[in-house]
């Protein structure tokens, strides 16, 4: 009877690199890589010689050409005198901010819409079953437009607000709601505004390291701590307080009715295209997230509430202390997919006039420079690092929460 032994140590030989188990993994690899590259070098090559044989080639100087076109919608200074690249910024800002605030919004949605499913109020669960079974089998697509019909049709024109009915006011004197958006006060910074805001940022890392440390302090030592109200007081107090200190440096920006004749001025706009392509992306991912949610809840063992009702523990406190840091093992990897989802189904907003990067840099630029293969692989390229770094970061907070094993 034989037995498969290490190598004797020894001078390395070519012959190694296929013989000695050392090595054999490592050629191979080096293989698939080179082959893997002289397979994309040929078609580089090739792509390249068709383009040149045509009078073409590849060039980014379009992006320093002057844009020659209007963004409504943008959160850093562009004119229709700024140049392509710039349009392109605002137009991944843009998708962005909408990607961020679907996330969040459908997260909420999602999480609620997974626990209520699970109670054991007949009526409640049977709504939320509706609101799953309803939303997430329309595409989305038609959830955009149909809430951005919705605003647009039922929604009032901006000349009500300026004069026409002078029985129609704004919502607390601050909100109008037109079939153009959402206008709302905008927050204008002092030099000592600025501070103001670091605090409140500082303050709701305090707020999360307080609950941080009295969830370790519970599992511990079995002492609860209370969570609500110090929260409340950690995060706004020292803001608050700081807010008057400092001579009330952050002011608002009112819209005003009076200003134009034509349209609501001041303050800030809420495109009615954003709400609708946030709103669609949400309510739509929410209903995945929720059965997210319900199957990460139910791979619970029962045993585990049945245990800490047992030891007196309210309902509230056992969803969020025992049932959901446990279920989060389950909830969290399809969870990066929805937030993929959400940021590449954000190129729909194309289709009711948000000025997302699909739109600017892949649709106007692309039509005025004809630059097709460079706008397209600029895309890819963006979609691609997004994609990346979304499940990077979900991942990293996937791998602290999971269970280490000894």
């Amino acid at each position: 009877m034989t037995s498969i032994t290490d190598p004797q140590q020894g001078s390395f030989r070519l012959s190694m690199l296929i013989n000695d188990t050392r090595y054999r993994s490592y050629t191979f690899q080096a293989i698939a890589f080179v082959v893997l590259a002289l397979c994309i070098g040929f078609v580089v090559n090739n792509l390249f010689t068709n383009l040149a044989a045509q009078g073409l080639d590849i060039s980014f100087d379009f992006l320093g050409v002057p844009a020659g076109y209007d963004i409504n919608q943008r959160l850093i200074e562009y004119t229709s005198q700024s140049t392509n690249l710039r349009a392109t910024m605002v137009g991944i800002l843009n998708t962005l901010l909408v990607a961020v605030l679907a996330c969040a919004t459908a997260t909420v949605f999602g999480v609620l819409a997974g626990v209520l499913r699970l109670s054991n109020n007949w009526l409640v669960s049977k709504l939320m079953a509706f609101y799953v079974e309803i939303f997430r089998n329309i595409p989305v697509l038609i959830w955009i437009l149909i809430i951005y019909g919705i605003m647009t049709i039922s929604l009032p024109g901006a000349r009500p607000y300026l004069g026409e009915n002078p029985d129609r006011e704004m919502l607390f004197g601050m909100f109008a709601f037109t079939n153009r958006g959402v206008n709302a006060p905008a927050p204008v910074f002092d030099p000592l505004g600025w501070v103001v805001l670091a605090i409140f940022v500082l303050s709701v890392v305090g707020m999360f390291l307080y609950r941080r440390y009295a969830k370790q302090l519970l599992y511990k030592t079995g002492r609860l701590l209370p969570m609500g109200w110090p929260s409340v007081l950690i995060v706004f107090v020292p803001a608050i307080l700081a807010f008057f200190v400092l001579g009330q440096p952050i002011t608002l920006d009112i819209p005003d009715t009076m200003a134009n004749r034509f349209n609501i001025k001041g303050g800030f706009q809420i495109g009615a295209p954003l709400i609708a392509i946030w709103f669609a992306l949400s309510i739509y991912t929410g209903a995945f997230i929720a059965e997210n949610v319900r199957a990460g809840i139910q791979a619970v063992s029962k045993g585990q509430t049945e245990a800490a009702a047992a030891l007196g523990i309210r309902p509230g406190r056992i969803m969020s202390l025992v049932v959901l840091p446990q279920a989060l093992r389950v909830i969290i990897p399809p969870l990066i997919s929805n937030y993929l989802n959400i940021t590449k189904n954000s190129s729909l907003a194309i289709l009711v006039g948000y000025a997302d990067v699909t739109a600017t840099l892949g649709g106007i630029t692309l039509n005025q420079t004809g630059r097709a293969i460079e706008c397209v692989l600029l895309l890819m390229l963006f979609y691609l690092v997004i994609s990346l770094l979304i499940s990077g970061l979900i991942n990293i907070y996937n791998n602290a929460i999971k269970l280490k094993e000894r």
